[in-house]
């Protein structure tokens, strides 16, 4: 199967190309490497370094043809997009019409689409929240990924092409950039490494649903192989707060570091996790990987990246 993933370069996008790259299938990945890196793209794959929202996107579409379509090019930093609305719509919106527009003309009849599972429904109600759970994004980034699940169910009604959109939870393992647009497991794992203090913004009790990237490729996996049109939580539907994560990373780590606190953040949610019962019915996923075992494997990346020339 013909599948161009973009930002096949970075954090998640690098892991699913390589996957579907192992499973066979005949990929091309598109990064600008604003926060890709080029050795993480598979050496199976055809690379394009370029911009979503680039006119040559298109001659990229009549070169590949391909049928499905893996898109996790984003700007995905919550805060950026509070600051910059609209750089984020930008890319996270224009980018993804921009190629639905190519695309359809091209014999494009698939996309798996990475939104948010964190950012979609906003300030919960219910916990974990479902897919029928009411959308009220409290930021740019989680209005953006709403309405590129909008425009998917137009391009599905009017032109057919089937979509699924993959809401994930906070994603975290291996080649997560803890200093680009980066999570907290990375940004807190890298700094204790270095024997530096990591900063906790607000009272730390804020809540997250940490899923593990290797669970989120099997994800991708089994829906490539599926046929579900409509969203699927990507999650495991437990919370943890953030005090209890640097906690858990602090014994990963054998540090014995205090966090510092700042001022919380303008755009982010107090509390999140989001069930994941829809993608075990429709997809045969559950997520395995338990948040002490990739704790532990994300931590053993980093010393090994610096070790890297």
């Amino acid at each position: 199967m013909r599948i161009l993933v973009t930002g096949g370069a970075g954090f998640i996008g690098s892991h699913v190309a390589e996957a579907y790259a192992a499973r066979g299938h005949e990929i091309a990945v598109v990064d600008d490497l604003s926060t890709g890196r080029r050795e993480n793209v598979p050496p199976a794959a055809r690379f394009y370094e370029l911009n979503i929202c680039s006119p040559e996107m298109e001659s990229v579409f009549a070169r590949e043809r391909p049928v499905v379509l893996s898109h996790h090019a984003a700007q995905m930093d919550v805060r950026r997009s509070v600051r910059d609305p609209v750089f984020d719509a930008r890319v996270n919106i224009l980018g993804l019409v921009h190629l639905l527009e190519i695309g359809r003309r091209y014999g494009l009849r698939r996309v798996l689409f990475a939104s948010s599972g964190g950012a979609i429904y906003g300030e919960q109600r219910q916990f974990p929240a479902p897919e029928e759970h009411a959308t009220a994004p409290v930021s740019p980034y989680g209005v953006s990924k709403l309405a590129g699940e909008h425009y998917l169910f137009f391009y599905f009604a009017e032109y057919g092409i089937r979509y699924t959109a993959l809401r994930y939870a906070n994603v975290y393992g291996p080649r997560q950039d803890p200093h680009g647009e980066a999570g907290v497991v990375a940004i807190f794992a890298e700094k204790m490494l270095r024997g530096e203090p990591p900063v906790i913004y607000g009272d730390g009790e804020q809540t997250r649903d940490y899923v593990f990237v290797g669970d989120v490729v099997e994800a991708n996996l089994a829906a490539l192989e599926r046929d579900y049109c409509g969203p699927l939580n990507i999650g495991t539907g437990r919370e943890t707060s953030v005090n209890e994560l640097f906690l858990l990373l602090r014994a990963t780590c054998g540090s014995s570091c205090i966090a510092r606190h700042g001022p919380a953040r303008p755009g982010e949610q107090r509390r999140s996790a989001i069930d994941p019962a829809l993608a075990g019915k429709v997809l045969g996923w559950v997520p395995r990987t338990p948040l002490e075992e990739g704790l532990r494997k994300t931590v053993e990346y980093y010393p090994a990246r610096r070790e890297t020339p």
